[in-house]
C-alpha cells in the first residue's frame, strides 16, 4: 500500500487548513496551521474565537471544535508590521501578473519604473512585476518614453492586505478581522 493511500499519511491529514491568529487586542497578526493553533489552544496561550461548525478535531480522549480564528491570551507587542521589500513580495503584491501587458503564465522579472541608471530606487513605489518581453522592450526608459502604460500604480502593501493575499481563500469567519465585512 502506498503512503498516499494510507489514511494516516500526511497527505490525508484531517487537520489541513489555515487559522487566523489575532493579537490580544483582536488585531490580525498571522496565519498558521490548524496543528499550531490547536497547540496554542491546548497550552492556553490562545482562546478560540470562531470554529468551523461542520468539523471537529478528535484525539483519543478529547473532541474539540475545529479552529478558524484564535486570539492570543496576551497582547504581543510587534515593533512594526512592515512587509519586507523582496522579489517574492513584489510578485505577490502584483498578483503574479505583468504590470504592463497583464500576462500571468510567463516568467516574471522585477522592473524599475524609473531605471536605476537614472537614479531609480529599490522601493515599493518604483518596482513592479514585468514579463521578460515587456522588461526588454522598456529597457532603460521610463514607461512614458517606451509608450507603455502601467496597469496600476504600485503602492507599499500593508500587513493586513498581505495576510489576505497569503491566505488565498478567506474563511467567512475571518472577514470582520481583515476589514472585509
Amino acid at each position: 500500500m502506498e503512503d498516499d493511500d494510507n489514511e494516516f499519511s500526511p497527505a490525508h491529514s484531517k487537520l489541513n487548513g489555515k487559522v487566523l491568529i489575532l493579537n490580544g487586542n483582536y488585531e490580525p497578526l498571522a496565519i498558521t496551521s490548524v496543528e499550531k493553533a490547536i497547540i496554542l489552544l491546548y497550552l492556553a496561550k490562545a482562546e478560540l474565537v470562531c470554529a468551523m461548525t461542520n468539523r471537529r478535531v478528535h484525539s483519543t480522549s478529547v473532541t474539540m471544535p475545529f479552529p478558524s480564528v484564535i486570539r492570543l491570551s496576551t497582547y504581543v507587542r510587534v515593533p512594526f508590521k512592515k512587509v519586507i521589500l523582496s522579489r517574492k513580495n513584489i510578485l505577490r503584491r502584483d498578483g503574479h501578473k505583468c504590470q504592463y501587458c497583464g500576462a500571468t503564465s510567463v516568467t516574471l522579472t522585477v522592473d524599475h519604473i524609473i531605471p536605476k541608471s537614472r537614479g531609480g530606487e529599490d522601493s515599493w513605489e518604483n518596482l513592479v512585476s514585468a514579463c521578460l518581453r515587456c522588461n526588454n522592450v522598456k529597457g532603460s526608459q521610463t514607461p512614458d518614453e517606451a509608450q507603455m502604460q502601467l496597469l496600476r500604480r504600485p503602492i507599499r502593501p500593508n500587513h493586513v492586505t498581505f495576510l489576505r493575499q497569503f491566505a488565498g481563500r478567506v474563511d467567512k469567519d475571518w472577514e470582520p478581522y481583515l476589514f472585509m465585512g
